[in-house]
Protein backbone atom coordinates (compact mmCIF):
# COMPACT_ATOMS: atom_id res chain seq x y z
CA UNK A 1 0.00 0.00 0.00
CA UNK A 2 1.34 3.07 -1.00
CA UNK A 3 1.65 6.00 1.82
CA UNK A 4 -0.95 8.67 2.27
CA UNK A 5 2.11 11.59 1.78
CA UNK A 6 2.85 9.71 -1.90
CA UNK A 7 -0.70 9.60 -3.43
CA UNK A 8 -2.38 12.28 -5.61
CA UNK A 9 -5.28 13.80 -5.33
CA UNK A 10 -8.28 12.74 -7.42
CA UNK A 11 -11.63 14.29 -8.14
CA UNK A 12 -14.42 13.13 -5.46
CA UNK A 13 -18.28 13.37 -6.11
CA UNK A 14 -20.88 12.06 -4.20
CA UNK A 15 -21.41 9.44 -1.56
CA UNK A 16 -19.59 6.89 -3.15
CA UNK A 17 -16.33 8.49 -1.79
CA UNK A 18 -17.80 9.67 1.14
CA UNK A 19 -15.65 7.86 4.43
CA UNK A 20 -17.62 5.82 6.52
CA UNK A 21 -16.44 6.20 10.34
CA UNK A 22 -14.60 2.87 9.65
CA UNK A 23 -12.50 4.17 6.78
CA UNK A 24 -12.34 7.72 8.80
CA UNK A 25 -10.69 5.95 11.79
CA UNK A 26 -7.94 3.11 9.89
CA UNK A 27 -6.77 6.62 8.06
CA UNK A 28 -6.65 8.82 10.89
CA UNK A 29 -4.68 6.11 13.04
CA UNK A 30 -2.19 7.00 9.57
CA UNK A 31 -1.84 10.90 10.44
CA UNK A 32 -0.02 11.76 14.35
CA UNK A 33 -1.86 14.48 15.59
CA UNK A 34 -4.93 14.95 13.27
CA UNK A 35 -8.37 14.48 15.08
CA UNK A 36 -12.11 14.49 13.90
CA UNK A 37 -14.95 16.56 14.57
CA UNK A 38 -18.37 14.92 16.51
CA UNK A 39 -19.77 13.33 13.29
CA UNK A 40 -16.55 12.97 11.44
CA UNK A 41 -17.07 15.22 8.75
CA UNK A 42 -13.79 17.11 9.12
CA UNK A 43 -10.53 16.58 10.33
CA UNK A 44 -8.22 18.95 12.01
CA UNK A 45 -5.12 19.90 13.77
CA UNK A 46 -3.67 22.85 15.76
CA UNK A 47 0.69 23.69 14.93
CA UNK A 48 2.68 25.80 17.10
CA UNK A 49 5.42 27.68 16.11
CA UNK A 50 7.81 29.70 17.87
CA UNK A 51 7.03 32.81 16.09
CA UNK A 52 4.69 34.93 13.30
CA UNK A 53 7.72 34.24 10.84
CA UNK A 54 7.35 30.57 11.45
CA UNK A 55 3.77 30.32 11.21
CA UNK A 56 3.60 32.12 7.67
CA UNK A 57 6.93 29.79 6.31
CA UNK A 58 4.17 26.94 7.57
CA UNK A 59 1.07 28.70 6.07
CA UNK A 60 3.10 29.14 2.99
CA UNK A 61 4.29 25.84 2.57
CA UNK A 62 1.00 24.25 3.11
CA UNK A 63 -0.88 26.75 0.42
CA UNK A 64 2.04 25.39 -2.23
CA UNK A 65 0.62 21.67 -1.19
CA UNK A 66 -3.09 22.42 -1.49
CA UNK A 67 -2.77 24.11 -4.70
CA UNK A 68 -0.56 21.56 -6.01
CA UNK A 69 -3.51 18.90 -5.16
CA UNK A 70 -6.38 21.44 -5.73
CA UNK A 71 -7.33 20.56 -2.36
CA UNK A 72 -7.66 22.98 -0.29
CA UNK A 73 -8.55 23.63 3.73
CA UNK A 74 -9.78 25.84 6.08
CA UNK A 75 -6.76 27.67 7.77
CA UNK A 76 -7.46 29.81 11.05
CA UNK A 77 -3.66 31.43 12.00
CA UNK A 78 -2.61 33.54 14.93
CA UNK A 79 0.80 34.75 15.98
CA UNK A 80 2.58 31.38 16.66
CA UNK A 81 -0.93 29.23 15.74
CA UNK A 82 -2.35 27.61 12.74
CA UNK A 83 -5.37 25.69 12.49
CA UNK A 84 -6.02 23.15 9.76
CA UNK A 85 -9.35 21.70 9.10
CA UNK A 86 -10.08 19.90 6.19
CA UNK A 87 -13.38 18.39 4.78
CA UNK A 88 -14.58 17.66 0.96
CA UNK A 89 -17.06 20.09 0.33
CA UNK A 90 -18.43 17.55 -3.14
CA UNK A 91 -19.15 14.42 -0.96
CA UNK A 92 -20.25 16.76 2.29
CA UNK A 93 -18.16 14.71 4.53
CA UNK A 94 -14.64 13.26 4.23
CA UNK A 95 -12.40 11.46 1.13
CA UNK A 96 -9.00 10.32 0.93
CA UNK A 97 -8.32 13.57 -0.19
CA UNK A 98 -8.42 15.08 3.16
CA UNK A 99 -5.97 12.34 4.63
CA UNK A 100 -3.71 12.68 1.88
CA UNK A 101 -3.42 16.55 2.20
CA UNK A 102 -3.07 16.18 6.00
CA UNK A 103 -0.50 13.89 5.46
CA UNK A 104 1.48 16.26 3.29
CA UNK A 105 1.16 19.03 5.61
CA UNK A 106 1.87 17.20 8.37
CA UNK A 107 5.52 16.01 6.85
CA UNK A 108 6.16 19.79 6.75
CA UNK A 109 6.47 19.38 10.70
CA UNK A 110 7.01 16.15 11.65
Amino acid sequence: MTALVDRPCRPRKGGADRLDRTSTNDLLRQIEGWHTNDDATEINRNFDFKNYYETMAFVNALAWIAHRDDHHPDIEVSYKTCRVRFTTHSVQGLSENDFICAAKIGALVD
